[in-house]
């Protein structure tokens, strides 16, 4: 695997809202790409920036490796100021006159209800899902359930109503579901390869890491959701029906194959990446599979 020189792209000026890093749009083997540049590590002082870059890049690539749509990643490098910057560029799905809207302003369609479209009550999601007019609820509770399971293997904390939705064609008025994007607040991005070797080297620590944290931005009763308590207790059947569905497409080699493949990163920083995904992987989906279909 090759890094990608970025810096002599075309620009283009298109912009890119969110808040995890810098991002502008480029041209790259005649498509539409945004470049998404290192973040600040505000929650690790020992850490000038976080790995929220390749941390998108695995996210992204194991939603592709179990079948999800998603937003194509490529891992490259763009010049500041004589600098390599490592970057990654996540390709624009957004194209023929289709929009990206995300599920909060489907949510503030809801005219019944008060309540921001960017709330994180659970309940209020499934209800917005189940009663919106503008596409088969079923397909858009497939695809909530099915990111809910990859975000819990990958420990995504950041999963909000702002970072995922549908495409807006405006000539037809029709939605579509949008592939899956912004996955860089996973894999502990922001841990210094000091700590990965403490938490490799610690079984307490690397359980905490898979029993307490990180949690779900949704929420039940004003309590952000616990990934591993959410799956033990089994209440959802379409989360459960989802489950079911994906682990058998969960290849945990083959994705420890596609980490050690990245030339950007340390091997501290491959098995810790590597050691924690088989930890979350085997302790919150494969004992719950077990469990749901008596295997």
């Amino acid at each position: 695997m090759e890094l990608v020189d970025f810096s002599n792209c075309q620009r283009r000026h298109k912009t890119y809202g969110g808040a995890n890093g810098n991002k502008i749009s480029v041209v790259y083997d005649g498509q539409i790409y945004m470049l998404k540049f290192p973040s600040e590590a505000d929650k690790n002082r020992d850490m000038e920036y976080s790995n929220n870059v390749v941390c998108e890049y695995i996210g992204c690539h194991i939603f592709k490796m179990v079948g999800i749509p998603v937003q194509k990643t490529i891992l490259g490098y763009f010049m500041v100021n004589h600098k390599k910057k490592l970057v990654v560029a996540c390709q624009d799905f957004t194209h023929d006159g289709k929009v990206l809207q995300d599920f909060g302003s489907l949510k503030n369609q809801m005219i019944e209800s008060s309540r921001s479209g960017y709330g994180t009550d659970l309940n209020e999601v499934l209800y917005t899902i189940q009663h919106q007019q503008g596409m088969d609820p079923v397909l858009i509770e497939q695809r909530f359930w099915e990111m809910f399971v990859i975000d819990a293997l990958i420990g995504n904390w950041d999963r909000h109503n702002g970072n995922w939705g549908f495409l807006y064609d405006s000539v037809n008025d029709s939605i579509e579901l949008a592939p899956v994007f912004d996955c860089g607040s996973a894999l502990f991005s922001q841990v210094d390869e000091e700590n990965m070797q403490k938490i490799m080297d610690s079984k307490f620590e690397t359980n905490r890491r898979v029993y307490d944290i990180p949690t779900s931005s949704l929420t039940q009763n004003g309590k952000r959701l616990n990934y591993f308590r959410f799956f033990q207790e089994g209440d959802f059947s379409q989360c459960n029906d989802a489950l079911i569905r994906l682990f058998p497409r969960i290849d945990i080699d083959g994705i420890e194959a596609m980490i050690q493949e990245i030339p950007v990163i340390s091997q501290i920083q491959k098995t810790f990446y590597i050691h924690m995904l088989n930890a979350r992987y085997s302790l919150i989906l494969e004992k719950n599979y077990e469990r749901l279909t008596n295997t």
